[in-house]
């Protein structure tokens, strides 16, 4: 059977349409690049907000277009969206096959070997997750699945469920695969990394005690968290940050917003004053790092003086980053029972002002880092038309794919999922520029 794998939503789904498409491989899929080449095309879908639900319903019409074109045999659609409106796409998109939600995705290999799609329904080798990216060296690993926290404008909880840690010994031989792949950073995500543990009892593992076994059980020189909230940051997992040079100095802590008034309204469970002391300790703590964030404008009743506390706390806590999203009502929500009454212009004005309002303090902020010698992991080579260096590539305090780039020159030798020692010689916005040093301190 040849499988094409349409993959949307976040980092988090990636992991799941790895996972699913290393099952499917181990019962003797082979994938192939272009759907159009496929027997069955695999959508994994998201529902996060209208414009993810939009791009997933296309994707699954595209799909069922091959399909009437005579060369594709099955659709198969599954994730957030088919979680959320399973039955309404049943019956509103006919020419897809198969909406599997979560807790049916272990019916897909019988039912594409009842339906003669697949040869042999057991398994000819144990599955093992199959990437799906530009490039193997960049992983992401997801930690839990599900979230405990109750906001108002998220429907995450209606899609995925109650938190739910994955056993430890078992996101550590996922770590171990990935590495064995390829691996040299690696992504920990979850809804929220903080609550890894909380449901595994007061003697189970939590977040440090994943991280020290990863650390003893690889070798992976770059672990980076992302999904942090504020309120879960620990005394043991900062100070393990602070000595630990493979967790990268860098963390990513949504906050919403931070006027006291919309936390409360949004059900968030800090306030500005507790955001205020933990990015504090946090850079107390580890000097270097670099702290991202999100923020939600025109979230129902947001007034304008709300919305300049946001930008007064932007400006006074200099985050390296800061992504800002406007507020969409999502069915079934806390939020949406309220009156929208941001209009949409005002919206969209107040995201264009708070991301303009960022771009200079990122570029602030990241000034600091010039004249530094670094490690710049290559992700990939420069276009030579763009006439910038010769690699493209990140610094620890870069994100793969949120945040900035730095392109490289001098470094002809390498090649990407390489470490180039460097060293930066300026920054624009997000992005750095840096000049290789002696290939010999390459890795």
């Amino acid at each position: 059977m040849k499988l094409g794998v349409i993959s949307l939503g976040c980092d988090k789904a990636t992991v799941d349409s790895e996972r699913l498409v290393g099952e499917l491989v181990g019962h003797g899929a082979e994938i192939v690049g272009d759907p159009a080449g496929a027997d069955v095309v695999l959508v994994n879908t998201c529902g996060f907000i209208d414009a993810a639900k939009r791009e997933s319903i296309d994707a699954m019409l595209a799909a069922a277009a091959l399909k009437r074109a005579g060369g594709v045999k099955a659709v198969v659609a599954v994730g957030c969206l088919v979680q959320r409106y399973q039955e309404a796409l049943r019956r509103d998109m006919p020419e897809v096959d198969l909406f599997l939600g979560f807790g049916d995705l272990h019916t897909l290999v019988p039912t594409l070997a009842a339906r003669g799609l697949m040869a042999d329904p057991l398994a000819a080798h144990p599955g093992m997750r199959q990437y799906l990216g530009d490039g193997p060296h960049v992983r992401y690993l997801k930690i839990s699945e599900g979230c405990d926290h109750t906001c108002a404008f998220c429907a995450i909880p209606l899609m995925r469920g109650k938190h739910r840690s994955e056993p430890l010994e078992r996101v550590v031989r996922e770590a171990q695969q990935l590495e064995a792949q390829g691996a040299k950073e690696i992504n920990l995500v979850a809804q929220d990394l903080g609550h890894y543990g909380r449901d595994l009892g007061r003697a189970g593992p939590k977040l440090p005690d994943l991280l020290e076994t990863l650390l003893a059980e690889t070798t992976v020189p770059w672990f980076r968290l992302l999904y942090v909230y504020s309120f879960g940051l620990t005394d043991r997992l900062v100070e393990l940050m602070a000595r630990e040079p493979r967790i990268v100095p860098y963390i990513d802590i949504p906050i919403q917003h931070a006027s006291d008034r919309m936390l409360e309204r949004m059900r968030r469970p800090e306030r500005q004053a507790t955001i205020r002391e933990k990015v504090s300790w946090l850079r107390a703590a580890i000097p270097d790092i670099a702290i991202r964030t999100t923020t939600i404008v025109g979230f129902p009743g947001e007034t304008d003086d709300d919305f300049r506390t946001l930008c007064d706390f932007a400006r006074e806590q200099q985050f390296e980053r800061l992504g800002v999203f406007t507020y969409s009502e999502q069915e079934g929500t806390r939020a949406a029972a309220f009156d929208d009454d941001v209009p949409d212009d005002l919206k969209r004005s107040r995201q264009e002002e708070l991301t303009d309002l960022q771009r200079e303090i990122t570029d602030q902020r990241l000034a600091r880092y010039v004249g530094r010698e670094t490690d710049v992991l290559i992700d990939a080579l420069a276009d030579p038309d763009d006439g910038g260096g010769t690699h493209v590539g990140r610094v620890m305090w870069q994100a793969d794919d949120v945040d900035g780039v730095t392109t490289v020159r001098q470094g002809g030798w390498a090649k990407p999922g390489d470490f180039v020692r460097c060293r930066i010689e300026a920054n624009e916005d997000y992005d750095f520029q840096a000049v290789a040093l002696d290939p010999a301190g390459s890795r």
